[in-house]
Formats: structure tokens, sequence, C-alpha cells
């Protein structure tokens, strides 16, 4: 009878175990991957995979003066490309490289300045990281600082600003896919006394779509 009842609890171990494993299992399933596309539960984001995303109908991007200001510069057309390089499974840290960020369409209402010639973004590309349930870090690449070089023209001439940024953060949305950075700081790093001091760039993004897959299906943090 002892060795029967030692071999049922045995075998209710073993099944236990191997229930308990099943189980786990599921769940490491259904959290799927940090990017997944379609859906918080689609198919992961592919290593290689280009992400795209411009300003939604109706927003723009705008680079104040002051935190949180309405002096600066506005610009109505921006977008960015980012190629994935990490996905891990979620809860996790997935890895971009952000080869473009582009910004036209520009207007500004500071002092003195007639027009904005252009804006550059400099010494692409740069690393960025989104973190499970967290925010999207952006950090500066080989090439050099994150850097803009702005060229604004004035009443007394061309001015060429050049401002840069110790790292930007963004917060990612599954509701509308979007990316959204407010105030972010940028310094001035060389340019004429009229320029600016500081740059706080603010602007959403969406919705991020994976440009390799057919449809370009929206991009969800997990």
């Amino acid at each position: 009878m002892r060795k029967h009842a030692l071999l049922a609890a045995v075998g209710l171990a073993v099944s236990a175990t191997l229930a308990a494993t099943t189980q786990a299992g599921a769940v490491g399933s259904a959290a799927g991957n940090v990017l997944t596309t379609g859906s918080a539960t689609g198919p992961a984001v592919a290593v290689g995979d280009v992400l795209s995303a411009s300003l939604p109908t109706g927003t723009k991007a705008r680079i104040a003066t002051t935190q949180g200001g309405s002096t600066g510069i506005t610009c109505s057309t921006s977008a960015f490309t980012a190629t994935v390089t990490g996905n891990p499974a979620a809860p996790g840290t997935a890895t971009e490289t952000a080869t473009a960020h582009t910004l036209s369409s520009c207007t500004t209402n500071i002092v003195g300045a007639t027009g904005v010639q252009s804006i550059t973004v400099n010494n692409l590309p740069f690393a960025t990281a989104v973190v499970s349930g967290g925010a999207l870090t952006v950090t500066a690449g080989a090439a050099g600082p994150i850097q803009t070089t702005l060229k604004i023209n004035s009443i007394l001439g061309l001015m060429t600003c050049v401002y840069r940024a110790a790292g930007l953060t963004a917060t990612p949305s599954n509701t509308d896919n979007s990316l959204t950075f407010t105030d972010q700081l940028f310094t001035k790093a060389s340019g004429p006394g009229t320029c600016p001091a500081n740059g706080y760039f603010s602007a959403k993004y969406g919705p991020v779509l994976d440009t390799s897959q057919a449809g370009s299906p929206a991009v969800f943090v997990n």
C-alpha cells in the first residue's frame, strides 16, 4: 500500500510539473515580443524591418525657445525612419537604429526672424531603445552627438544655429500607435548671439508602420 501511495504521489508531482510547464509556455507565448504588428498579440516585428512614421494630419512639430512656450519654429511636415536591430520576448527592450529624421515646411515667430531656410538633423544614425511598458529613448551614435542645424533668415541676414541634445525620450501609445516627444531640450552649440539659447522639441508621430511588411501594418509596443 505504501509503495502504491508513493507511486501515486510521484505521478501527481510529475503531472503538476508538466501542467505548470505547459501553463508557463502558454503565458510566454501570449506575451509575444516587445514589438508586434497588427495588434499587441500579432506577429513579431522582424530584425531588419524598417519602421517609419510622420505627423498625424493636422498636427505640427515645434521647437520652442522656452519650455512649453509658443515662440519658436513650427513645422507642418516631419517624419522619421528606423531599422529594428533587436526585438526580444516581452517584457524586454527592443532596439532600433534611427536612420532618418526630417523637418520641413517650417515657419517662425522668433523676434527678428523672417523665415526658416532649412532644418537638418546631423550625425545620423542614432541608437534607440524601447522598453516594455515604458519609454523610447534616443541616444547618440558613432557619428557624433544628437545635433540639429537650423538655418534661419533674419533681418540681419542668414543665421546658422547648431543645437545638441544629450538624449531624447518619447512616450509610445498603442491606442493610435504613436510616439510623442514633449519639450525635449536642445542646447545651442554654436551660432551668433541672435540664435536662441535653447530649443524645446515637441512632436507626435503616428501611426508607426512596419514598411517592410505587406500592407505596412501598425506597430505595437508590449
